[in-house]
């Protein structure tokens, strides 16, 4: 395995001197697999963990989550209606999932009304789209890994008692 794309699913923190000293390579060298993941559209970018309810404006945004029924298509699966799905500005993520329904997709908007818009106007309204469920998230205390209010103490370790 490419060992900058390890380090980027194992060391997902690390900076690119800090993955360059790990895998004995030199920061060029580090850049250059990056690329090269970047152009065989393996790494796709970098993303910041933000805990939005700090910031006025980005904390007046809603987030939702909707679950999505979906008929699939001859010769296209499940595929073809993701894709199209996955262009919308509003939608963040998108996965095809297992179970009692299809697709999972993370959507924000700017006000609840407009994200109800989004589901009632352009979501539902898609042919092959069977149903929705939509799920408004209320609080975030874990994202991307980071836990969210931690405090600056805490070891992330949970306690053992004996």
């Amino acid at each position: 395995m490419n060992p900058v794309l390890k380090l980027l699913i194992e060391g997902e923190h690390l900076t690119t001197a800090q993955m360059a000293l790990v895998a004995g390579l030199s920061e060029a060298e580090v850049m250059q697999h990056l690329e090269q993941l970047k152009k065989e559209k393996i790494f796709l970018g970098w993303r910041p963990v933000l805990d939005l309810s700090r910031e006025a404006a980005a904390g007046a945004a809603v987030r939702a989550v909707i679950e999505v029924k979906i008929t699939p298509e001859r010769g296209g699966g499940f595929n073809r209606l993701a894709d199209r799905l996955s262009r919308f500005d509003e939608v963040e993520s998108c996965y095809l999932m297992s179970g009692g329904y299809d697709l999972l997709i993370f959507i924000t908007g700017p006000s609840l009304q407009k994200v109800a818009a989004f589901v009632s106007e352009k979501l539902s309204t898609l042919e092959g789209v069977l149903s929705t469920s939509t799920h408004f998230m209320l609080r975030s205390y874990k994202e991307g890994g980071y836990l969210i209010d931690a405090p600056a103490e805490d070891s992330g370790r949970l306690t053992v008692v004996p």
